[in-house]
């Protein structure tokens, strides 16, 4: 009875030689699957972000760019950039062309997006017909606004003129110039809020819509208190990534205005932009220290969603 109990037979050295070299085939294999990745990151992603902390950080001119050499500074390029009479007007109309584009965009993708869960005919042709703003390159977009907002022969203009109004300088106008791009960017993102939406409706189950409808709640009810709660999640990543996009919008601003007039429609990007390369005498540093900004903002937001994510997965 007090017998201890017989150990297993311990494996042959073959099967366990076997085991450890399918083990060890199995890490080289997961090994080669994640090199790709590895690689792209950090050729595309690691290697840009650290030349260009390494350009706002140093005294770059056309020669030391090419040859290197270019003296070390420190944040001497983030102190010029603070004291440049264009970087308060340059970040409030950052934050007023994302902020306004963001509301507008969400709200009007959400909107076509439950819309559009109704099923009606040719509903999916229309969805896909709201999809060529999105799939249009922005060159041709933007061009397309540029000709629309014309403050001469442009449509808008001569619409209004038909009404008896009088003309707008749209893109010639400081006081018009930053809510033109803004329109047009907002119409170019909503096609990427009404594609997510949509998939973020699609997946709420039915069921739960029809208990709330048997339960005499309203429409609007049905809305505010199910669908829209259930949808947070996929709201989240919507208006992060568009808030992303949106900070860095650089093609639309540029081919509309450049910035003008006046800097009254500039934002951190086409500053940067122009700062590097817009002048004869490029600022390699002061343009890249105007690139890191936008980065830090980018990643502030980003790190508010995980923490966000994190507590309600805790909660």
């Amino acid at each position: 009875a007090g017998a201890r109990p017989r150990r297993p037979p311990a494996p042959p050295p073959r099967a366990g030689r076997r085991a450890a070299v399918r083990r060890r085939s199995g890490q080289w294999a997961a090994w080669a699957f994640l090199a790709p990745v590895v690689v792209y990151l950090l050729v595309f992603y690691a290697y840009p972000l650290y030349r260009n902390v390494d350009l706002s950080l140093r005294d770059y001119t056309v020669r030391s760019f090419v040859q290197g050499g270019a003296p070390f500074t420190g944040f001497a390029n983030y102190d010029k950039i603070f004291a440049n009479p264009t970087f308060g007007p340059a970040l409030w109309h950052t934050v007023v062309f994302t902020v306004v584009s963001l509301v507008f965009q969400f709200t009007i993708g959400l909107g076509l997006a439950v819309f559009f869960t109704r099923h009606f005919r040719l509903a999916a042709t229309l969805r896909a017909l709201f999809l060529v703003p999105w799939l249009l390159p922005l060159i041709v977009s933007s061009s397309t606004w540029s000709w629309m907002l014309n403050s001469d022969s442009g449509l808008v203009n001569a619409m209004l003129a038909a009404l008896g109004m009088p003309p707008v300088n749209w893109l010639t106008s400081p006081d018009w110039s930053l809510w033109s791009v803004t329109i047009a960017n907002i119409w170019i993102g909503i096609p990427f809020n009404l594609v997510v939406l949509y998939s973020g409706l699609q997946a709420i189950p039915a069921h739960i819509h029809e208990a709330a409808e048997l339960d005499g709640a309203t429409g609007w009810q049905r809305f505010w208190k199910v669908t829209f709660p259930l949808l947070r999640p996929v709201s989240a990543i919507t208006l992060l990534l568009g808030l992303v996009y949106t900070l860095k919008v650089f093609d639309i601003i540029w081919i509309m205005t450049r910035g003008g007039p006046s800097d009254s429609s500039t934002t951190l990007a086409t500053w940067s932009y122009r700062l590097g390369f817009g002048n004869l005498l490029p600022a390699f540093g002061p343009g890249a220290a105007v690139g890191n900004l936008l980065i830090v903002m980018a990643l502030v937001f980003g790190l508010v969603y995980i923490r966000l994510q994190r507590r309600q997965a805790f909660a």
